[in-house]
């Protein structure tokens, strides 16, 4: 049986999946979800409190999802990074890390508030790609650029809607990233 602060947070994310962010307001968000805006304060101690944990709950379930289909990459044959684009795209998920990112964007502007969580967040995804890739592929800074990348691309695609091209801009960076990196030409100045 769920517990009733679980049940709010299933209603709380569909509600934020609905309504998005824009004037967030606990009243509207209470009424919403069947409960009242004095409710949500003790359960979660306040708004913040309740995004923060809106925000772990959301990553737990991407996080859990992400490595449920760690395994249906097929190795060198199809890159870890294509195969999460691809669950990306899907519309339950789509909805799921939409919302994830404009939270996301919306505590990057409160980083006293945020900071802890943003941190933790970041360091939790760079294991999880970390732990998905081959070992000999398994550098941190490399685990970094495609963690930015994946950002970048789906950030321009809640922006523009275009898919066809992100889509090729994930394959375009992906065949970069397997490629040998070229040696350094040495520099002629004395």
């Amino acid at each position: 049986m769920q517990s009733r602060k679980a049940e709010l947070l299933d209603a709380l994310i569909a509600y934020l999946q609905r309504h998005g962010l824009a004037d967030l307001s606990l009243r509207p968000m209470a009424a919403a979800t069947g409960t009242s805006a004095r409710l949500l304060i003790f359960h979660f101690g306040s708004k913040e409190k309740l995004l923060v944990e809106v925000l772990g709950e959301m990553q737990a379930r991407l996080q859990r999802s992400f490595v449920q289909m760690g395994g249906q990459s097929g190795g060198a044959q199809r890159a870890t990074l294509r195969v999460f684009w691809d669950w990306a795209l899907k519309p339950e998920n789509f909805a799921y890390l939409k919302l994830l990112y404009q939270l996301h964007i919306l505590a990057a502007q409160a980083p006293k508030t945020y900071g802890r969580y943003l941190k933790k967040n970041s360091l939790n995804w760079l294991e999880l790609i970390q732990a998905a890739m081959p070992p000999e592929r398994r550098d941190p800074v490399l685990v970094t650029l495609i963690v930015a990348v994946f950002d970048g691309l789906f950030i321009e695609l809640m922006s523009t809607g275009d898919r066809r091209r992100t889509t090729q801009a994930i394959d375009t960076f992906i065949g970069m990233a397997g490629r040998p990196a070229k040696p350094a030409k040495p520099s002629r100045r004395k």
